[in-house]
C-alpha cells in the first residue's frame, strides 16, 4: 500500500484514513460512528525502502488455552485487544457499557470470523461504576471458561473542564469509580481465581506523567493507576502474579469525539508528537498487551510502565 498524506502535514503513513474529521458525539462514544473509522487490526510496518506499509495482525499462538477478560473490550484500544488475544488463542471476556451494543457486535463478528484463534468470545454489558456489576463480569467469565489468566483493566472515560473552579465534581467523582474503583473491584473478584504465571494489565495514559490542563481528573486516575500497578506488582510477586501497565499517548478512539468539540476534532492529534506526526491507531496498542500477557515474552516483568506515546516525553 502507498504512503499517505493529507493537506500539508507532512505525515507519511500507510494509514489510509488518519486524518480525523471534525465530530462530535456523546459519552461514551461509539467506533462505528467515528469518521474516519479507527483501524483495529492493521499495524504500519516498513519496508526496506523506508516506505509504510499496512498487515494484518496474526496470531502465533502466544495465549493459547489462556482465558482473559478486558474492561472496555468493545470499542478503541480494549477492540484491538480483545481481537489480538482472540488470535493468539486465548478465551476473551468483554466487558462494556449496556448502551454500546453495536459496538460489541462488531467486536464478536470479528473475532467469530477471524481466519486463526479461537473464534469464540463472551459479551457482558455492565458499569464497572457499580461494584455489583465488576462481580457480574468475573462470575459470568468464570462461568463460561472456568479459569482467569488474565485480566486488562482498561475501560476508562474523560470529560474536560477549561476552569478547575467550574468542574462538576459528580463528574469527577464518577471518572473515579469508572477508572479506579472499577480496577480495584474487577481485580479483587478475580484475584481469588488467579494462579501464578497470571496478568494484570492497566491502561493508564501519558497523561499521568505529563498532566493534562483541561483533563486534572482524568490525569489523576491515570496517576492512580501507575500507582497501584507498582503496589500490586509488590503485593502479587510472592504470588508469582505479573502487574504491568501501558502508557498509551493520543490514540484515535471514540474516547476522544465523545469528550471533543466538532473544530477540536478536526485534525485531531495532527503534528502534535514527534514520531510519525500523528495520533496513533489502536491497532499500534494490541502487540503491546500481547506481550505482557505472555509469559513466554515478560515472566520477569512487573510494576513497569510501557509508554506509547510516540516520542511524547515527560513534561514536553
Amino acid at each position: 500500500m502507498s504512503s499517505s498524506q493529507n493537506k500539508d502535514d507532512g505525515v507519511i503513513t500507510a494509514y489510509p484514513n488518519y486524518y480525523p474529521k471534525g465530530q462530535m458525539q456523546e459519552l461514551p462514544g461509539e467506533d462505528q460512528s467515528m469518521e474516519p473509522l479507527a483501524e483495529h487490526l492493521k499495524v504500519e510496518k516498513w519496508d526496506g525502502d523506508g516506505k509504510p506499509y499496512l498487515e494484518e495482525y496474526r496470531g502465533t499462538g502466544k495465549l493459547q488455552g489462556k482465558s482473559a477478560i478486558i474492561t472496555g473490550g468493545d470499542s478503541g484500544i480494549g477492540r484491538s485487544v480483545a481481537l489480538f488475544y482472540a488470535r493468539e488463542g486465548a478465551n476473551v471476556t468483554i466487558a462494556y457499557l449496556p448502551e454500546e451494543e453495536k459496538d460489541a457486535d462488531v467486536v464478536e463478528k470479528l473475532v467469530r470470523e477471524a481466519p486463526m484463534g479461537t473464534n469464540e468470545i463472551l459479551r457482558v454489558p455492565s458499569n464497572l461504576e457499580n461494584v455489583d456489576d465488576c462481580e457480574k463480569v468475573v462470575q459470568q467469565h468464570l462461568d463460561r471458561w472456568g479459569s482467569i489468566d488474565i485480566v486488562v483493566n482498561n475501560a476508562s472515560k474523560q470529560v474536560p473542564c477549561e476552569r478547575f473552579e467550574e468542574i462538576d465534581l459528580g463528574v469527577t467523582e464518577s471518572t473515579f469509580r469508572s477508572n479506579v474503583l472499577g480496577a480495584f473491584a474487577l481485580t479483587k473478584f478475580a484475584l481469588p481465581h488467579m494462579k501464578r504465571g497470571s496478568t494484570i494489565i492497566q491502561s493508564s495514559s501519558v497523561t499521568a506523567y505529563k498532566g493534562s490542563a483541561a483533563m486534572i481528573d482524568y490525569s489523576s486516575t491515570k496517576g492512580a493507576l501507575v500507582s497501584f500497578t507498582r503496589s500490586m506488582a509488590f503485593h502479587l510477586a510472592p504470588r508469582g502474579i505479573r502487574v504491568n501497565a501501558v502508557a498509551p499517548g493520543p490514540v484515535y478512539t471514540p474516547l476522544q469525539p465523545a469528550s471533543r468539540s466538532e473544530d477540536n476534532m478536526e485534525g485531531w492529534g495532527i503534528g502534535g508528537v514527534p514520531l510519525h506526526g500523528r495520533p496513533g491507531q489502536p491497532a499500534e496498542m494490541g502487540a503491546t498487551y500481547v506481550y505482557l500477557a505472555d509469559a513466554g515474552a515478560s515472566n520477569i516483568m512487573t510494576g513497569q510502565v510501557l509508554h506509547l506515546s510516540h516520542g511524547s516525553w515527560f513534561g514536553s
